[in-house]
């Protein structure tokens, strides 16, 4: 078992460049680990999991596109991880911190949780790919056309949390969730997931949106940027 810890407390974890390299470069160590059998993202500071892209990273139009680009290798590497994965969703987990943990195979809140797919308020294409396979389309389109925030108790009625606790918990419930999954064999444990990402067509839905995704930072308005 392995845990990430999101370490950027004084913007919520907003992902930055910097922030966006250290993952992925920590998943592709991670991936090449064949008795790994379980992942757990989490955070340093119960105030947020993550708060999403961190608008305030001073970028150009290639440093837009750049970062962006890393978005859509996260999100792919994130669909694409051999081990089960799960995210400790606490506090803020907005934007991109919400796509981190739709993307993750399991999810636990703290009860301070604030989730919102908060794209659709910036013209992002982002979301479906991953929420539509969890909570069903109707209710996928009312969260990512809103970007109203969701609470914890509203979170579990939707299927979306496997296990709640008080937010200085949530962590360690993630964990034991963990440990309970990686009593199993891991090679089983992998091709269960590959199944899973066979016969949900995971990996298409994710490509299709990413290539939106880099197109609208591109060609389109992209996200802000200071």
């Amino acid at each position: 078992m392995a845990v990430l810890r999101l370490d950027r407390p004084e913007v919520r974890n907003a992902m930055d460049s910097a922030l966006l390299a250290a993952l992925l470069g920590a998943l592709d160590e991670l991936a090449r680990d064949d008795e790994l059998r379980a992942l757990v993202f989490s955070t340093t500071s119960e105030r947020a999991l993550c708060a999403g892209a961190d608008v305030g990273e001073a970028l150009d139009h290639d440093g837009g596109v750049a970062r962006m680009e890393a978005f859509a290798r996260l999100y792919a590497a994130v669909e694409a991880f051999p081990a089960p994965t799960i995210a400790v969703c606490v506090g803020n987990v907005v934007g991109a911190g919400a796509e981190l943990a739709a993307g993750c195979d399991l999810r636990v809140g703290g009860d301070n949780l604030k989730l919102a797919w908060a794209g659709a308020k910036l013209g992002v294409p982002v979301g479906p790919a991953r929420l539509v396979p969890l909570v069903g389309l109707a209710k996928a389109k009312e969260l990512i056309l809103t970007g109203r925030v969701v609470r914890t108790e509203e979170a579990a009625a939707l299927g979306l949390l496997h296990a709640t606790a008080p937010a200085a918990e949530a962590e360690a419930a993630a964990l034991a969730l963990a440990n309970e999954i990686a009593q199993h064999p891991p090679d089983g444990l992998r091709r269960l997931k590959r199944m899973f990402r066979e016969l949900e067509g995971t990996e298409a839905r994710v490509g299709y949106e990413n290539g939106l995704l880099v197109e609208f930072q591109r060609e389109g308005a992209g996200l802000p940027r200071r």
